[in-house]
């Protein structure tokens, strides 16, 4: 009973000159608005997250067929702050569950990609080694220019 109470209990400091009423009424209403916000974070998580998870969300979900590097998807899909799960069906085969709320920001998503997966070779910058190798290849090739050197003449006195 004891270590129920300690574990519920709340810590609340305040620094005033004057503690009235309605500064105290201000501090206490601050801080249930600070706890009903931490419950409510971990109620409902946000992003990447397991198929049970998302489907306790109470929403309605949909699911897309992604085949191929699940990697690439969570960084483009970080940036539209959507709730999705996968389910793995086959080797590099997945089943994407999202919420049909999001489908919009889903599309956008899938769209972006796309373009990620269908321009991964084409971008390719070449090594460090292969660019000293071709401008080696440039220099040799070159044709050398001879300076004429001239030297100073002094004339000593």
């Amino acid at each position: 009973m004891q270590e129920d109470i300690e574990r519920r209990t709340v810590a609340l400091s305040v620094n005033a000159t004057k503690l009235t009423g309605r500064a105290l009424a201000k501090i206490l209403g601050a801080a249930v608005r600070k706890i009903q916000k931490d419950y409510q974070k971990g109620q409902t998580p946000q992003g990447k997250q397991s198929v049970k998870k998302l489907m306790n969300h109470g929403a309605s979900t949909k699911s897309l067929d992604l085949s191929g590097d699940t990697k690439r998807f969570d960084r483009v899909a970080r940036k539209y702050n959507v709730d999705y799960a996968f389910h793995k069906t086959g080797p590099n085969k997945y089943l994407l569950f999202f919420k049909a709320g999001q489908a919009d920001a889903i599309t956008t998503c899938f769209g972006e990609y796309s373009k990620l997966v269908l321009n991964r070779g084409k971008n390719r910058r070449p090594s460090i080694l292969e660019q000293i190798k071709s401008f080696a290849d440039r220099e040799r090739t070159k044709p050398r220019q001879h300076e004429r050197k001239r030297e100073a003449v002094r004339n000593e006195r």
